[in-house]
């Protein structure tokens, strides 16, 4: 895999949001398709048109349990005159030779069993005495079934039309029919589905492999105390629950100090078990911007169209950004900026796009609408920016929530949308209808 990209970025040159989007998508293929047991399928995009091999339900079968009958014997059945039948067997589900119910007769049924011979339809068990000679109650009652093997007689209080509590053979799906078609996202329902028709497996294409670490000495794991000038590691929690969140099978990776080599040789470690490669932080102009140090120099170029490349963009926040692809068989990476909401807007504008695309979705991206803006005041935003500002958005109206600051977390965590302030908008009053990406 290399970088598309349409120009080389002048280093005065700024990229738009739409051109580093493209440059990604034009540069990630989505993953070969493999074939998996259906419980490693899930998640997965489905490659290949499934069709029925047999109806569901492959017979007719009922419904409830009760007696199977002739409709003729319990024609004006009632409380006062019931059709009195004689119990000739019972039919379980599983049931491969059941009994034959001729005229006068009746034979036990359980859910899900087939359908005697001779049977035209099912009087649901509340409906007669259960078999055990009891007189007539009225209203609905709570009955059993007489004990498998049981002879004797049943009184039924009820008549009942052809069919009744029968499902009938491929009332479901029938032999022939499109069960699932490529491109269907496998989740529970459709597993369900695909286990029914007696597919044991299925072909797919599998969960992208996520590997995501930050980069920072000052970064401590939670749950540890902090010392002096130390911060607790947030991003590469976000972004790997982000990435999970998008269908991928996600890693976390440790931060990893500020040391070039340190981040190199750990990057190369993980291209075994990663379809994409995630970096946040050390993407700027800083004295210790270490992804840049470690991956763009020329000596990551060695295999053809092999290497990441910095940019800016024309947004905020997340202005600084890499893209490209490293090791022998060119992973995609992508580096991001290490402000917490820098951070997780770059993920959902650029990284879950790829992950989808990954994953062979055609549907790549965030949902957007229009709504209203409530604020208290005009929302202020950087000529020749596209401002992605965290809200709540509800009723068609969104609602900014914290400033513009890109370490604003708390707010990031009560906002279900971004709003979207254009490059040419400065300013956005009250009442305006602006542009939202749905993050729920």
């Amino acid at each position: 895999m290399s970088s598309a990209a349409t120009r080389p970025a002048a280093p005065d040159d700024l990229w738009s949001v739409d051109e580093h989007l493209e440059d990604i998508l034009s540069a990630v293929r989505p993953l070969e398709p493999i074939e998996l047991q259906l419980l490693d399928a899930q998640g997965c995009v489905l490659v290949e048109d499934v069709m029925v091999p047999v109806s569901l339900p492959p017979f007719d079968n009922s419904s409830m349990d009760g007696y199977a009958v002739r409709v003729a014997d319990i024609a004006g059945a009632g409380e006062e005159f019931p059709a009195v039948l004689e119990v000739v067997g019972d039919v379980a589900a599983g049931a491969a030779d059941p009994v034959r119910v001729g005229p006068g007769q009746a034979a036990r049924i359980m859910t899900g069993a087939p359908l005697p011979p001779g049977a035209e339809t099912v009087v649901p068990v509340e409906w007669t005495d259960g078999g055990l000679g009891e007189g007539p109650v009225s209203g609905m009652r709570s009955r059993s079934l007489a004990p498998q093997g049981a002879e004797g007689h049943v009184h039924v209080y009820r008549s009942a039309a052809a069919r009744a509590h029968v499902r009938a053979r491929g009332s479901d799906v029938k032999a022939g029919d499109l069960a699932l078609e490529a491109g269907t996202v496998l989740g529970p329902p459709q597993l369900a589905l695909l286990a029914a028709i007696g597919r044991g497996t299925v072909r797919v294409r599998p969960r992208p492999r996520v590997v995501v670490l930050s980069t920072g000495s000052e970064l401590v794991q939670p749950g540890e105390e902090l010392g002096p000038g130390q911060i607790h590691d947030s991003n590469s929690f976000a972004l790997t629950a982000a990435a999970r969140d998008a269908g991928a099978i996600a890693y976390r990776v440790g931060a990893v100090a500020d040391d070039a080599e340190t981040l190199r040789s750990t990057i190369e470690d993980q291209l075994i078990r990663a379809d994409l490669l995630v970096t946040t932080g050390g993407v700027s102009v800083g004295a210790y911007d270490v992804v840049k140090e470690a991956l763009s120099y020329a000596g990551d170029a060695d295999e053809a169209g092999s290497g990441v490349e910095f940019r800016r963009l024309a947004m905020q926040p997340g202005k600084p950004q890499g893209f490209g692809s490293i090791g022998p068989d060119h992973i995609p990476l992508l580096a991001l900026p290490g402000n917490p909401v820098s951070s997780y807007v770059s993920f959902e504008l650029f990284v879950r796009p790829a992950i989808r695309t990954l994953s062979g979705l055609t549907d790549v991206h965030r949902p957007r609408a229009r709504a209203a803006l409530t604020a208290d005041e005009a929302l202020r935003s950087p000529r020749g920016r596209r401002q992605f500002l965290r809200g709540v958005h509800a009723d068609g109206k969104v609602t900014p929530v914290g400033g513009a600051g890109s370490h604003l977390v708390a707010a990031l965590a009560r906002a279900n949308a971004l709003i979207v302030v254009p490059e040419d908008v400065e300013s956005v009053e009250p009442g305006t209808e602006v542009e939202v990406v749905l993050l729920g």
